[in-house]
């Protein structure tokens, strides 16, 4: 038996710390909105101690909300390890919002506690049970440390927290026994043996990737493109937006609500993917938002970081960073809804068949080995992050409390003064928008146009499905009946050519009876049939063609 334990932070986990710095603290947050239902107290206020109980209650299924971090001697490297101290009641926090409780408030409540940043010497969580809310309904706001989840992790945390059950009770909390914890030593010489041992480990990774590919050479074909494509934007930056730039202390919140089978019958009807749509209302809505910010949305390159999700099966259940990302240029340029969203549809398609995501991860393996700065390294790629992660698509409890809006914020970043997070839950799409103070002053505006370019693409999509020519709109490879009518003229066209061209060599026959013509200018000049005369007449004939399909 091991004389200490502790768990050791991936690379991934770790730089979310290293990135930290006064003013830009590294936590993701969910904003719970629930209907009070049982939980109402006599007084109109929540039952605050059954939410305390249940908490405490849960924490043995989360084993991370019980651990804070350690640091490796000489190192920037953190563990896990168990708190003998741990206090429930530090993280588990109580409030209220002044009457009448308006959601203003709440979203003025939210950017003042992102900004506050969590105390690394205790577990890198808080629960904030926040009452008052307009409506016979009260709010939660949980709020982690990014380098214990990502957007994944934390779906998976909200299944251990609430309840599919209505009647949910609280169940006996089991005693919490911490275990030993490991000297500097320990750590140090585990991180010596660690060491000795990556390059079998990165070879073991290799190993695994070539069992996994079904063509060697062509993924690495792929691979060796992508990353191509990585340093050409890493040469030439993203533009520089009002949304970029220095990131103060301050925060600022804005929520949106979208049905959820509005934007499924947009991704039917087009023919692409549900993040596709996503990324065509965020295209729309920055575009007008430059317009307003007098910048010329066409002149940009402006480039979104989307995390993907690249979690094996096997580690569904765990914690903790399991994430990849894609690069993409939105077309701001472009006006039309329906163009933007054909744009937006065949630049994902490209980056999954080049296995972008697989590069950025090799990518971020390699520099964390040279102990690079990713962050430093990423600079000037991106202009913000878009995030989309689903969730359950049937209702959830807390102690009978109905679930009815959940909200995620991502950090920020440097230089990105704008983190876009979105959330499907029990039938609708919740954006939590989340803003430096002063970089983004007018973030309510920019949600009015995300609700606005949502309302337009959709109208587009209806207009398109009600004259729909084919089954899939951005499938190139299917003509349209505009297509199709062109081809039919053209055949035609075709045939009244042959025809003509007949008839001129039977005439042609008919003048020279025969004969071999020793010199051109005996014919008359119109029967004159040099290689240029039957070009000019083809042309001539093709002119009068072309007059009468136009009509």
């Amino acid at each position: 038996m091991a004389r200490y334990n502790y768990d050791r932070l991936s690379d991934q986990d770790n730089n979310f710390l290293l990135w930290e710095r006064p003013g830009l603290p590294m936590h993701l947050a969910g904003l719970q909105i629930f209907k009070a239902g049982p939980l109402l107290n006599d007084h109109g206020g929540i039952d605050f101690e059954k939410v305390r109980k249940m908490t405490i209650a849960t924490l043995h299924r989360v084993p991370r909300y019980r651990q804070k971090l350690a640091w490796i001697p000489r190192e920037d490297k953190a563990v896990w390890v168990d708190d003998a101290h741990f206090n429930p009641d530090y993280h588990i926090r109580h409030t209220s919002l002044p009457r009448p409780g308006s959601e203003d408030s709440l979203k003025s409540l939210m950017g003042r506690i992102m900004a506050q940043p969590l105390d690394r010497s205790k577990p890198l969580w808080e629960l904030w049970v926040i009452e008052g809310l307009e409506g016979d309904r009260f709010a939660t706001i949980l709020k982690t440390h990014h380098c214990m989840i990502d957007g994944a992790a934390g779906v998976d945390l909200a299944s251990r927290l609430f309840s599919v059950d209505p009647n949910a009770t609280i169940p006996k909390a089991p005693a919490y026994h911490p275990r030993p914890l490991p000297s500097g030593v320990d750590l140090w010489g585990d991180e010596m043996k660690r060491r000795v041992l990556q390059p079998l480990n990165a070879a073991t990774d290799i190993k695994a990737f070539l069992r996994e590919t079904g063509d060697i050479r062509s993924d690495l074909e792929k691979m060796s493109r992508a990353v191509g494509d990585m340093l050409g934007l890493k040469v030439n930056p993203a533009s520089s937006t009002p949304l970029n730039g220095p990131v103060g202390a301050n925060r600022l919140f804005e929520g949106i609500k979208m049905p959820l089978d509005d934007l499924k019958a947009i991704r039917q009807t087009m023919g692409c993917s549900l993040n596709d749509v996503v990324l065509a209302i965020v295209t729309g809505a920055l575009r007008k938002y430059m317009i307003r910010h007098q910048v010329r949305p066409g002149e940009l390159d402006f480039r979104v970081e989307i995390p993907v999700n690249v979690r094996r099966v096997s580690e569904n259940q765990q914690f903790g960073n399991r994430v990849s990302s894609w690069l993409l240029r939105l077309p701001l340029g472009e006006k039309d809804p329906l163009k933007q969203l054909r744009i937006i549809h065949q630049a994902t398609q490209e980056l999954r068949e080049t296995k972008h995501a697989d590069v950025v991860e090799i990518l971020h393996d390699v520099l964390s080995w040279l102990s690079l700065d990713i962050q430093n390294a990423a600079k000037g790629l991106m202009n913000m992050i878009v995030t989309n992660v689903p969730g359950p698509p049937f209702p959830l409890y807390f102690l009978g409390a109905e679930l009815l809006e959940a909200y995620p914020i991502a950090p920020l970043l440097e230089n990105l003064g704008l983190s876009t997070g979105l959330f499907s839950y029990n039938g609708n799409v919740f954006w939590g928008l989340m803003a430096d103070y002063d970089r983004v002053p007018d973030l309510k505006n920019l949600a009015v146009f995300i609700e606005s370019s949502f309302e337009k693409l959709k109208k587009a999509a209806e207009e398109y499905e009600a004259h729909k020519p084919v089954p899939n709109a951005l499938d190139e490879k299917r003509p349209s009946t505009k297509k199709a009518s062109k081809k039919k003229i053209s055949k035609k066209r075709v045939a009244k050519k042959n025809a003509t061209k007949k008839k001129l060599v039977a005439k042609e026959k008919e003048v020279t009876n025969g004969s071999v013509v020793a010199n051109e200018t005996d014919l008359p000049k119109e029967r004159i049939v040099t290689k240029a005369t039957k070009r000019s007449s083809a042309e001539e004939m093709s002119r009068k063609l072309n007059s009468e399909g136009s009509t």
